[in-house]
């Protein structure tokens, strides 16, 4: 299925994300690659929403189950390892709990990979079993940008794109 870039989108969040998440589903029917699963969701996300500044993947390395090594990605240079624990993807990557930070700057032991990020959400990514696989971040420019809204929405969907058996 194509994808064409929408300039109509919802005004409202939800509705949004709502419309964002049938999209995804639509485009990935039938796909198995994880890679192509998250390229597809972190490019889509970035289309639809203008503020996402840095959007994409950071994986659990295969070779090592405490550390994070960026994943596909929208925007600006990522770090390219994160340690569980460590920053805000680590932390979620660590606690398997999302981060909403409205200051990454007042944020303890931030890896600030691109001075320009304020405000940052991670998500946790499981697979079928319940593994973690990845977490799925989304920095902005702005301050306080994310909300329960936005960790509702991503959350349902990522579930959706990577959890379903």
């Amino acid at each position: 299925m194509a994808h064409v870039a929408r300039t109509d989108r919802p005004a409202d969040k939800a509705e949004r994300y709502a419309e964002v998440e049938n999209e995804i589903l639509a485009v990935l029917e039938g796909e198995t690659d994880l890679t192509a699963r998250m390229a597809t969701v972190a490019s889509m996300l970035a289309d639809a929403f203008d503020h996402f500044f840095w959007t994409g993947f950071y994986r659990v390395d295969p070779s090592n189950d405490r550390e994070l090594v960026v994943g596909p990605y929208q925007g600006t240079l990522g770090c390219l390892r994160i340690a569980f624990g460590r920053g805000v993807c680590g932390t979620a990557a660590g606690t398997g709990t999302t981060q909403i930070v409205d200051d990454v700057h007042a944020f303890p032991g931030h890896i600030a990979c691109d001075s320009r990020s304020m405000s940052e959400i991670v998500v946790p990514v499981y697979d079928a079993d319940g593994r973690l696989i990845a977490v799925f971040d989304v920095d902005a420019t702005t301050p306080a940008a994310f909300d329960a809204v936005d960790a509702a929405a991503l959350q349902r969907m990522l579930a959706k794109v990577f959890s379903a058996g």
